[in-house]
């Protein structure tokens, strides 16, 4: 018979990975919270927000994007990103004329037109 180390068949009852869920999200929580709002700068600062996720987003390579290699990809994630939105909660879909708005302006803004809306 083959000596093994010693530790086979043994559980840890000590650390996080031990824990029953509801305790483990229980701490994970804290770490959140831990913060004060006026000190979370991407929820004071949206520009901000934004301008580190396009710098994150610059920083992988082209051929590891695969959004930017896959667009059926793409497409498949954003209708199942909507779909998680429940219906009272889309704009679009309960204002069509914002929906509409929104189409003229990103149009333009996209084109360069100087049409009014």
């Amino acid at each position: 018979m083959a000596q093994g180390t010693g530790h086979e068949g043994r559980i840890s009852h000590r650390g996080f990975a031990s824990m029953n869920t509801e305790r483990q999200r229980q701490i994970a929580s804290m770490g959140g919270k831990a913060v004060p709002d006026e000190k979370r700068s991407f929820s004071q600062n949206r520009r901000l927000a934004a301008e580190a996720g396009r710098k994150g987003g610059q920083s992988v390579p082209g051929s590891k994007r695969s959004f930017s290699q896959n667009r059926a990809l793409a497409a498949v994630a954003g209708r199942k990103g909507g779909q998680s939105v429940p219906d009272e909660k889309r704009s679009f879909s309960q204002h069509p004329e914002l929906a509409a708005e929104a189409g003229r302006k990103g149009g333009q803004a996209s084109h360069g037109s100087s049409r009014p809306a």
